[in-house]
């Protein structure tokens, strides 16, 4: 398939009076057209951070220290501000987790729409209403000319997630950063903007960067699945290899801490310890304090991404690269 987007050696800072954290740390990865591409890791893995470098949208004083990102074989992330805001209307949407702080409390959702609409496409006035209802019908708003004229706070969560969906998609994006666009609703509604965003993308010929810290979202919409821990890719690779015969150790412990209908009465699994602090990043790789499989080498060499299996693997003994006796002896 061909690469739509393509984010390579991505490196994201943090300058404090402190000094400089690396919040994201040598990130490569690509999205193929129509592709659903699930990014999942716990808080402060860095996920919103490379959402949000990819659409232009950091919050100062975090910066793009280094690395390059690609849309269509284009590099966006040098672009000045008016052509950056102009690409993430046209061939950029997002989806963010709250739905309520992304909509303008003071514009109805037609005016919402129809001001996307009008400055990213060639049409009048008349037209972009016309584009805006068909849209609000297309994302299964009840009764959707009168919502038109309504006020984000005057609609349920779901439905203003619905509205953010249609304006993500009002201009037919080639690509869609969902960051944790389920979080704030409840389990029902979570099924319904899903499957939603997924018959979009499906008639849109969409691709999605979905980030979310749920395993279950990703399982049921991605493609393929990357994981990231402490601003690093550990693992990527299709679903339902991920799922079902995760490499790297951390991989396996989010799969483990998922609750199953087959394992009623048996607790949960859960990985011991915490996310290292971005200014006290532990030698070796990130995950070794926490890691119950972690030998000497994992200590003091940082490994790098390497096949395993139809996945890609940044663990020393998981990787086709980690020979038995580098394993035995520790490196």
């Amino acid at each position: 398939m061909t690469s739509l987007l393509s984010v390579e050696h991505l490196r994201v800072e943090i300058p404090t009076r402190r000094g400089t954290l690396l919040a994201v740390d040598d990130l490569s990865f690509d999205v193929a057209e129509g592709e659903v591409l699930g990014m999942v890791g716990e808080t402060g893995a860095g996920k919103s951070l490379t959402g949000n470098a990819i659409i232009g949208l950091l919050d100062p004083p975090a910066r793009i220290a280094a690395g390059r990102i690609g849309l269509r074989g284009r590099r966006i992330d040098d672009l000045p501000a008016e052509a950056m805001r102009h690409l993430r209307g046209k061939e950029i949407g997002a989806v963010f987790q709250d739905p309520l702080t992304s909509l303008n409390p003071l514009l109805t959702v037609g005016r919402h729409l129809t001001q996307t609409i009008l400055t990213h496409l060639d049409m009048s006035p008349s037209q972009a209403r016309a584009r805006a209802l068909k849209m609000l019908t297309e994302v299964g708003i009840p009764a959707a000319r009168e919502r038109l004229d309504s006020y984000p706070h005057q609609l349920s969560g779901g439905m203003r997630q619905r509205v953010v969906l249609a304006l993500a998609f009002a201009c037919d994006p080639t690509l869609v950063v969902a960051d944790e666009p389920t979080t704030a609703l409840d389990v029902s509604v979570q099924a319904q903007v899903i499957e939603l965003l997924k018959r979009m993308c499906r008639e849109h010929g969409t691709a999605v960067l979905l980030i979310t810290h749920d395993m279950g979202v990703i399982a049921d919409t991605a493609d393929r699945i990357a994981v990231m821990y402490a601003g690093r890719l550990v693992e990527i690779g299709p679903t339902r290899s991920v799922l079902n015969a995760a490499s790297h150790p951390y991989t396996q412990g989010l799969m483990a801490s998922i609750p199953s209908m087959r394992r009623r009465g048996v607790a949960l699994a859960q990985i011991e310890g915490s996310m290292p602090r971005l200014d006290a990043m532990p030698a070796g790789c990130a995950f070794h304090p926490r890691c119950p499989v972690k030998v000497e080498r994992c200590t003091r060499e940082r490994p790098d991404l390497a096949p395993a299996g139809a996945s890609d693997v940044a663990c020393w003994l998981s990787s086709t690269t980690a020979t038995e006796d580098q394993v035995r002896h520790g490196g």
